[in-house]
C-alpha cells in the first residue's frame, strides 16, 4: 500500500503539491478511511472462514487494487465488473479473476490476450448462442476460456432458472470445448430486504438455487469446479454454505447508507465520504448549498424506498462526526443542498466550511471520481485528519 498521496491526483481533487490534510484539497474530492475499510474486510473474511468458503471480493465498488485491499496486500481472487477492471488487476499481480457480466463477442480477444498473459480469466454466460461462440474462440485460440453459467435466484437480472432445460446443454457445449467451469449466481433483490430474516432467506434461495443447478449439471456427467454465490447482504446474512466453493460481494469494503438501512451495518462502518464546501446559504428556503452536486455524489437515491429516506447523504463535519438531522437533499450538477429534518435548527455553517458527506450507493459514488485520499481513523479524531496516500481508481471499460 502507498504511504504517500500522488503527485498527480485527479483534477477534481485540484493539482499542484499533495496536500496534508482534508482542508487543504479544492473540493469536491472522496475520501476512504483505510481503517473502516481493513475492519469491514477482516469482518467479511472471518465470516467466510467460519463458513468454509472461499472469499472472491468484487472489485467493483472500489475500482482500485490499493484501495480493494485484498488479501493482506497479496495477488489473490476478486470479481471484475468490467475488462479495464481485469486489466488493471491482472498488471497489479492478480491472476484469478471473475468477469460477472454476461460476455459479448467483441470482447474475446482482450479475454484472450489476457488467456496468454498467465490469467485465468473466468466468463459469464445464460444462453446457448453465447457457449457456442466461447467455444468457438476457445477453439480457434487454441486456449481454455473458463466460463461459468449464471443462474437466477431471484428474478433480479440475468441468469437461467435452476431447473431450465436448456442448462445442462449450455454445459455440455462448454464441456466439449474444456470451458465449464461452474455456475454462479447473485441475489440482487436481496437489497430490498428489510429485516434480518429476509436476508437469511434470500441467502438460503441463492445457495440452492446454485447447488442445485450445480447437481444438474453433475448429474449429467458433467464436472462443476465452481460453485460461486453472493451479494453483500446475503454474505453477511449467510448461515449454511454447503455445497458453495465461493462467496462473492463488493459494497462490503465502504458499505453505505443503503447497507446501514438494511442493518448490514452502522454509520460507523462507513468508509468512503465525499468533502465539499459550503458556498452559499438561502435562509428563506432552509438551504445551505455546497459544491458537491450530483456529479460528486451521483444521482443514486438507493435509501428513498426504505423506512428512512436519506436523501442524497447524510453529513457530518470533516471530523467525521455525524451533524444531526442535516440531510443533503437536492443536486444539481456542481451543487448540493443541505436542508434540517425533524424539526432541528439549520446549524451555523460558514461559506468556507469543510463537510462531508456519507452516500447513498458506494459504488455509484466512487465512480464520480479519479481516485481516493486516504485517512486513517485509527489514528484519532481531529478537525481535519491528514492525508495518508492517494489512490486512483481504474477508468473505462
Amino acid at each position: 500500500m502507498s504511504t504517500a498521496p500522488s503527485p498527480a491526483p485527479s483534477s477534481r481533487a485540484g493539482s499542484g503539491p499533495a496536500a496534508r490534510t482534508l482542508a487543504d484539497l479544492d473540493t469536491p474530492f472522496a475520501v476512504v478511511d483505510v481503517h473502516r475499510a481493513r475492519r469491514n474486510i477482516a469482518r467479511l473474511r472471518e465470516r467466510a472462514d467460519r463458513l468454509g468458503v472461499a472469499l472472491r471480493p468484487h472489485v467493483k465498488t472500489a475500482k482500485s487494487p490499493d484501495a480493494a485491499l485484498l488479501h493482506d496486500g497479496s495477488p489473490g481472487p476478486v470479481t471484475v465488473s468490467t475488462l479495464a477492471e481485469a486489466e488493471a488487476f491482472a498488471d497489479a499481480g492478480h491472476a484469478d479473476l471473475t468477469y460477472a457480466v454476461g460476455i459479448e463477442p467483441h470482447k474475446l480477444p482482450r479475454v484472450i490476450a489476457l488467456a496468454r498473459r498467465g490469467v485465468t480469466l473466468r466468463l459469464l454466460l445464460d444462453s446457448t448462442e453465447q457457449a457456442t461462440f466461447v467455444a468457438a474462440a476457445a477453439r480457434e485460440a487454441g486456449i481454455a476460456l473458463p466460463t461459468q453459467i449464471e443462474i437466477d435466484c431471484d428474478g433480479h437480472r440475468g441468469g437461467l432458472e435452476p431447473d431450465a432445460p436448456g442448462l445442462t446443454g449450455i454445459g455440455r457445449i462448454l464441456h466439449d470445448a474444456g470451458c465449464l467451469d461452474g455456475v454462479l449466481t447473485h441475489a440482487g433483490e436481496s437489497y430490498f430486504c428489510r429485516t434480518a430474516e429476509e436476508q437469511r432467506e434470500a441467502a438460503r434461495k441463492e445457495r440452492d438455487a446454485a447447488v442445485t443447478a450445480a447437481g444438474r449439471l453433475r448429474a449429467a456427467g458433467l464436472p462443476v469446479a465452481t460453485v460461486s454465490v453472493g451479494s453483500t447482504p446475503t454474505a453477511h446474512a449467510a448461515d449454511d454454505l454447503t455445497g458453495v466453493t465461493e462467496l462473492r460481494a463488493g459494497n462490503y469494503v465502504f458499505f453505505d447508507l443503503v447497507m446501514a438501512g438494511l442493518g448490514v451495518c452502522d454509520l460507523a462502518d462507513l468508509a468512503l465520504s465525499v468533502v465539499v464546501t459550503v458556498i452559499g446559504h438561502r435562509p428563506e428556503y432552509g438551504w445551505i448549498v455546497t459544491d458537491g452536486g450530483w456529479m460528486a455524489m451521483s444521482r443514486d437515491r438507493g435509501t428513498a424506498a426504505q423506512a428512512q429516506d436519506q436523501g442524497y447523504g447524510l453529513v457530518t463535519d470533516l471530523s467525521g462526526a455525524l451533524i444531526p438531522d442535516l440531510v443533503m437533499t437536492a443536486a444539481s450538477q456542481e451543487h448540493g443542498t443541505l436542508t434540517a429534518r425533524n424539526g432541528a435548527v439549520l446549524p451555523e455553517l460558514p461559506i468556507g466550511t469543510r463537510l462531508r458527506v456519507l452516500p447513498n450507493h458506494a459504488c455509484a459514488t466512487a465512480a464520480q471520481h479519479h481516485g481516493y485520499h486516504v485517512i486513517d481513523g485509527s489514528r484519532g479524531t481531529t478537525a481535519a485528519p491528514a492525508v495518508e496516500a492517494y489512490w486512483p481508481r481504474v477508468t473505462g471499460w
